[in-house]
């Protein structure tokens, strides 16, 4: 009664669910920090391609969400929740550094068991309290992940290294790790506090015997002349104990609604396509969890207004994305081509195509890309006044921009821009173009341009937003000349092109011309999805953690927990498919198609949920006891009796 008697003046709580709170506040931390670099790793680091990535990403979470289930099967088997906590976090510290499946095999091993071990801390008269446990418990796995998003970024982005600086993931991943480190250590802290229960054997073992037993009773005797009976797994009782029949019983009708629960986690898992920023946007959904896990939501019914408001977000965002689509450039498709006409001479310049004629002053550009197929692109001639007129040839590359450089009626050269989309990750695409007579390399924000010949441009580098400065290197620059430039204040998803040009004085000057516009929808406009899908997780995970541990017999909490998590690995699991099975021409369609399917799964649920009957398994579990108990002492009470008759016979 010592730790009880604690509980009292922790308001109400046992003590060690502290323990295990800042336990899971840790290893989230942890998890989440790891994970949040990881598409960044492959792509930038191992130099993987984002489809690669993007798969790999996916199967490491559903493997996460499918080790488990092994945990599960250990702790309610062998070693005890407790013992497996600790074991598999070990692993977890001491390997995790050779490969993502020992991180994910350590994770396995503690998810399941953490939550489950949370709420057995918890006596008889205590539900009001336990079901809070569950909303504490889901705050602090979105605290782990709030500061670690915003945290392991900043870690990354510090330079670092032995023979060469680069980006500092070693750092990165190392605070995680040490994370993991701590929360061992403060889950061991609260050992002598825990109320640990004692495993019950190999309880997987007996219900896969059970169920398959019952499975083949039945097929047995499918005959008309056997009467039916109540459940399928009734026609076990020939072999097993009814105890163990009424605890499957119990599993299966959960495990039953949760078939079509992936789906939620399929959708909530596609956040990653409405990033702001690579690292940091689900900072935004990590501080909405935080600030509605107050909330206490309990029923099945709770659950599906979760994935009618998941479905809604993802409606929300393909409204959105209509939106954005209509201040989309348009890029050349199958067949076509592209071409921009700059005039970087002193001199009016006409270049004709088939079927039409573009005069440019000096120092301009033609307003927008002129669009042409690339078999009908036959001829383009360049004039000007008193001068005759130079045909171009050029092999145009179909599918992609060109930019036709012109600075005289003989002179020109055809550039392939390699942009034949907006820049990623809401970057600025700069390139230079040269002027001079010789090669200058320019130095932008800490990225060098090496080697830009003469009246040439550059490729595409990209930076973020805000004004930068640049150094213009070249031995044509005077000393007493400026050779340093501020760039225009970049904003989101633009292209520039920065012509460097000579000014009467022979010193250098800047023209910039734009090749790309920038976004012109507020970034706030996310703000209602990611609203949406918060609320709709709050709602649907705090309370499947709940209904998981309440609904389970005390022998499969563990288990059932398993099987929570193991929707979130079909989901990942899904999005593997869908993404195998091919991108949509149109972003907001694959929206609109998940956000149907999440509403359809939502309307079967409903219908599933409402002929579900709540059970409470420790009464059903106390009354076995009491009946066993009852049978016991019917059969004690014979032996008094045949002591009196043997008496009276001697």
């Amino acid at each position: 009664m010592g730790p009880v008697s604690l509980c009292q003046s922790c308001f109400g709580y046992p003590l060690s669910i502290f323990f295990i709170v800042v336990n899971e506040f840790c290893e989230r931390f942890s998890y989440y920090g790891m994970r949040a670099l990881l598409i960044l790793y492959f792509r930038l680091f191992i130099g993987w391609n984002d489809n690669l990535s993007t798969a790999i990403y996916h199967t490491f979470v559903a493997l996460c969400y499918l080790t488990p289930i092994l945990g599960a099967l250990i702790a309610d088997s062998w070693l005890g929740k407790f013992k497996t906590i600790v074991s598999f976090m070990s692993v977890h510290v001491a390997l995790s550094m050779i490969g993502l499946a020992l991180i994910a095999l350590g994770t396995g091993g503690i998810k399941p068991c953490v939550s489950a071990f949370g709420g057995d801390q918890f006596e008889e008269g205590q539900e009001k309290q336990r079901n809070r446990f569950f909303s504490i418990f889901y705050l602090a796995i979105n605290a782990g992940s709030l500061l670690s998003t915003i945290i392991t970024p900043m870690l990354r982005v510090q330079q670092c290294g032995i023979h060469s600086t680069q980006a500092c993931y070693p750092l990165a991943f190392g605070v995680p790790a040490a994370l993991m480190a701590v929360s061992l250590i403060v889950f061991v802290m609260g050992s002598r506090m825990y109320k640990k229960l004692k495993p019950q054997g190999n309880v997987m073992a007996k219900v896969v015997k059970c169920i398959g037993f019952a499975i083949k009773n039945r097929f047995r005797h499918r005959s008309k002349k056997f009467p039916k009976r109540e459940h399928w797994l009734d026609w076990a009782k020939e072999k097993y104990d009814e105890r163990l029949i009424c605890q499957i019983k119990m599993v299966t009708r959960v495990m039953f609604l949760y078939i079509p629960l992936p789906m939620f986690w399929a959708l909530f898992d596609q956040q990653g396509l409405l990033k702001i920023q690579p690292d940091q946007m689900q900072t935004v959904n990590a501080i909405l969890i935080v600030i509605m896990c107050g909330l206490n939501f309990t029923s099945l019914r709770k659950m599906t207004v979760g994935m009618f408001l998941a479905s809604m977000a993802f409606v929300a965002a393909a409204i959105v994305q209509v939106e954005i689509d209509k201040t989309l450039p348009v890029f050349p498709k199958g067949n076509e081509v592209q071409v921009k006409v700059l005039n970087i001479g002193n001199n009016s310049m006409s270049v004709s195509f088939p079927g039409t004629t573009v005069t440019l002053d000096q120092m301009s550009q033609t307003h927008e890309f002129l669009t042409f197929d690339v078999n009908k692109l036959t001829s383009i001639n360049i004039s000007s006044a008193g001068s005759p007129a130079t045909p171009v040839t050029y092999n145009f590359e179909q599918g992609h921009r060109h930019t036709l450089l012109v600075w005289g009626p003989s002179h020109y050269r055809v550039v392939k821009d390699g942009l034949n989309q907006k820049p990623e990750k809401g970057e600025n695409g700069v390139r230079f173009v040269n002027t001079f007579d010789e090669s200058f390399n320019v130095t932008m924000d800490g990225k060098v341009y090496i080697d830009v010949t003469s009246h040439n441009a550059s490729a595409y580098q990209f930076f973020p937003s805000g004004a930068k400065s640049f150094i213009v290197h070249s031995p044509e620059i005077s000393p007493q000349c400026k050779n340093n430039f501020t760039s225009s204040s970049l904003e989101f998803g633009s292209a520039f092109t920065y012509v460097i040009t000579r000014k009467e004085d022979g010193c250098p000057d800047l023209k910039i011309f734009e090749d790309i516009s920038p976004n012109t929808i507020n970034m706030a406009l996310q703000i209602p999805q990611y609203f949406l899908i918060t609320c709709g997780e709050v709602v649907f995970s705090v309370t499947g953690l709940e209904f998981s541990y309440s609904q389970a017999p005390s022998n499969m909490k563990s288990v059932l927990q398993a099987g929570w998590l193991l929707t979130v690995a079909v989901g990942n699991i899904i999005v593997l498919i869908v993404a195998g099975a091919g991108q949509f021409s149109e972003q907001w369609a694959e929206y609109v198609l998940f956000a149907g399917l999440l509403l359809a799964v939502c309307i079967i649920f409903a219908i599933m949920a409402r002929f579900y009957t709540y059970i409470n398994p420790a009464e059903v579990e106390a009354q076995f006891d009491m009946d066993e108990k009852k049978k016991y002492l019917g059969k004690d009470s014979l032996y008094p009796k045949l002591d009196t008759d043997v008496q009276t016979q001697m």
